[in-house]
């Protein structure tokens, strides 16, 4: 039975929905609150850590990273590099299929992976180097190059931004931009697309036809051996309703929370609080810079001068055991986790920063800084920035929006005054971050294609692409330095700090992987 107080608060949003053939109560089911309600189901049109949860649940991708975020063999059984560097043949592993019963062909994976170069920053670089991509027979495929690419199963692997899942070649034909609403990959679920209520509640079942991998689990490697029946998203807004409910079992995992409840939950029986892996979330103040001022690197760099990482911070997590001061773009302990270029911003410097502002021809005009309560730190945090912006004169006007709006909001170029915007905060997880390849905010290339807030430096995409095209690892950590300083000169984005918040999970369930982001195969209910 439901507690009286979650039952009132799931009977807000949530339905009594009809189930499958096994009635629930017979089944195992694994009920989680995510960070996030899922309102994109296109893992390759949208770059959102919720839709790449989803995408992880029901698609499969060629190569996966480890715990250690190396990339390992996934959908490809085996694979082969011609001494130049230049030809990559690969064969799928046997028994592959789509939910509706289909064999997953290479037909489906060439669609995928054209779809996924043309949206993806990381794609989009094996795209830059692509002669041609082509089927040699149902299961083996080649991608030719015109120059050597030394991240290829890195890149195929990964986890990040928008993700390069396998869909069935019919989907995959989809204009990239335009998000697939037919969701059938050929996962370890199955998304149940008739208990899905936007806002309430996502439900997954486990596919019975899925044959994992032999190797044991590693991140998200390995073999994705589902041990539970159904997965529940549930979407309750109110923090101390989902604490209750995790106290007394009737929610399993709760995946970020509230950090003015961590101390309420690790002394709350029954519920154990553990860290989804080593290298955290940083912090991100995004500026756009197609519009002005930030269309001005000086404006850009004026926001590493007026905001303080400490109050930030402290305003989203609390607790100082929770984050850290760090300006490095690559992640502070990460292997390319350098500070080159930022000691200036360890304090505010609020005159440097309206002497920036000044150069930039910045006059006090009204910026629009888009954010959202949905995610509390987030709206704690563009707070705090606003304040100290404010305290350099400038003028904010800070739009609250639920967390749906504003990251459909965040790929509009149009002017701040016609529903486009200025500035917005939000976090991307280390493994994302860590490394230039897969770092989507600092990717500046001036052709548009990169994230949102579209920042131009042909200097520091020198250096990144001679990072990328480095044939081993001591000549990146020497470009990453480099890369680095210019960064730090130039902003694309101002590093908030980084975070490590534990999760929170019933002592009952076990087998949470290590990984980018929470998935769900390997767990036990007990």
């Amino acid at each position: 039975m439901l507690t009286r107080t979650l039952a009132a608060a799931l009977a807000l949003g949530l339905a009594v929905l009809p189930m499958t053939a096994r009635p629930v109560a017979a089944q195992s089911v694994l009920r989680v609150v995510p960070h996030a309600d899922l309102r994109t189901l296109d893992p390759v049109a949208v770059s959102v850590v919720i839709t790449r949860m989803h995408g992880l649940m029901i698609y499969e991708s060629l190569f996966a990273w480890d715990e250690k975020l190396q990339p390992q063999p996934q959908m490809v059984e085996r694979w082969e590099v011609s001494p130049d560097q230049l030809t990559w043949r690969f064969t799928l592993r046997e028994g592959l299929a789509f939910h509706d019963g289909a064999p997953v062909t290479t037909a489906d994976v060439v669609q995928s992976l054209r779809r996924w170069m043309a949206r993806d920053v990381v794609g989009s670089r094996i795209g830059d180097a692509l002669s041609s991509i082509e089927a040699v027979d149902a299961r083996s495929f080649t991608l030719v190059l015109k120059r050597p690419f030394a991240l290829m199963t890195y890149a195929l692997g990964s986890a990040v931004g928008q993700i390069p899942i396998i869909m069935r070649e019919e989907e995959a034909k989809t204009e990239p931009g335009r998000p697939v609403t037919t969701t059938i990959g050929s996962g370890p679920f199955r998304f149940v697309r008739d208990q899905w209520m936007a806002g309430q509640r996502v439900v997954y079942e486990k596919n019975q036809a899925y044959r994992p991998r032999a190797e044991p689990a590693d991140g998200l490697a390995g073999g994705r051996v589902v041990k539970v029946d159904r997965v529940e998203w549930l979407n309750i807004p109110d923090a101390s309703t989902v604490a209750g409910a995790l106290a007394t079992g009737e929610v399993d995992i709760w995946e970020q929370p509230a950090a003015d409840l961590i101390p309420v939950l690790s002394r709350q029986r029954g519920t154990t609080l553990d860290r989804l892996n080593n290298i955290g979330v940083q912090g991100m103040l995004r500026p756009n810079s197609l519009f002005p001022p930030f269309n001005d690197a000086r404006a850009r760099l004026a926001l590493a001068y007026l905001t303080d990482q400490a109050d930030v911070m402290a305003a989203g997590f609390g607790d100082e055991r929770y984050w850290r001061r760090c300006d490095a773009f690559f992640i502070c302990g990460s292997p390319y986790g350098s500070e080159d270029g930022s000691s200036g911003f360890a304090r505010p410097n609020i005159e440097r920063a309206r002497s920036l502002l000044a150069e930039a021809g910045y006059r006090g005009e009204k910026l629009v800084f888009v954010t959202t309560n949905d995610i509390p730190w987030i709206g704690r945090m563009a707070e705090v920035v606003a304040s100290s912006m404010r305290r350099a004169g400038m003028t904010i006007d800070l739009q609250y929006n639920d967390w749906g709006t504003v990251i459909t909001r965040q790929p509009r170029k149009d002017p701040p005054d016609q529903g486009g915007w200025n500035l917005f905060v939000t976090g991307a997880s280390g493994a994302t971050m860590f490394h230039p390849l897969t770092n989507i905010g600092t990717n500046m290339s001036c052709d548009g294609r990169n994230w949102s807030g579209w920042p131009c430096d042909e200097e520091a995409e020198r250096i990144r692409g001679a990072f990328i095209e480095a044939a081993d690892d001591a000549a990146r950590v020497r470009l990453a330095h480099q890369l680095q300083a210019r960064l730090a000169e130039v902003q694309p984005y101002r590093v908030l700090g980084q975070v490590d918040l534990p999760y929170a999970r019933r002592a009952a369930v076990t087998g949470v992987l290590a990984s980018p982001v929470m998935v769900f195969w390997n767990i036990e209910k007990r």
